[in-house]
């Protein structure tokens, strides 16, 4: 009469039966791997019909302040400003945008190919709010920077009271 094998779950905690079922030589092969069973009416479509949405990547940022300003910059050489969309709110910055290649050669002329081309996308929550009509947004040689003003929230103004 054959034994039959228990859960991993079951060997790792000493559940019932766990004296022995597997081998650490088993859990290096991935012996008696666990595979989840499909919830009760679903369908599972061909690996072939399974389409992957193109992921965005993420564009690297420095972020820093002033007493005055919250900085952020990017490298974006490559990017047509018309390529580039900058949504600014309060407390967060979204940076969007495309950098189409242009290249020479095939795929198979190619000693290394590290250059990221594609859409990308990066999302910065500031760590103070800022100003918004005051954001200004540079390029030269490719660096992006990003001028935020932050709000003074302590700054009062005096008011004057004026009569008829």
């Amino acid at each position: 009469m054959a034994r039959e094998k228990r859960s991993l779950f079951e060997w790792l905690t000493g559940g019932a039966g766990a004296d022995g079922d597997y081998s650490f030589d088993d859990l290096d092969q991935g012996g008696g791997g666990y595979a989840p069973k499909p919830a009760r009416g679903a369908r599972s479509l061909p690996v072939e019909a399974v389409e992957e949405e193109p992921q965005d990547g993420e564009l690297a940022v420095d972020v820093h302040q002033t007493p005055t300003h919250i900085v952020i910059k990017a490298m974006i050489a490559g990017v047509r400003p018309e390529d580039l969309d900058i949504a600014i709110t309060r407390d967060m910055v979204t940076l969007r945008g495309k950098r189409e290649r242009h290249t020479e050669g095939g795929a198979g002329d190619f000693f290394f190919q590290e250059l990221y081309w594609g859409s990308f996308a990066r999302t910065v929550v500031l760590p103070q709010e800022v100003d918004i009509e005051g954001a200004e947004a540079h390029e030269k040689h490719g660096l992006l920077t990003i001028r935020l003003p932050k709000l003074d929230r302590s700054r009062q103004a005096k008011l004057k009271v004026k009569s008829n």
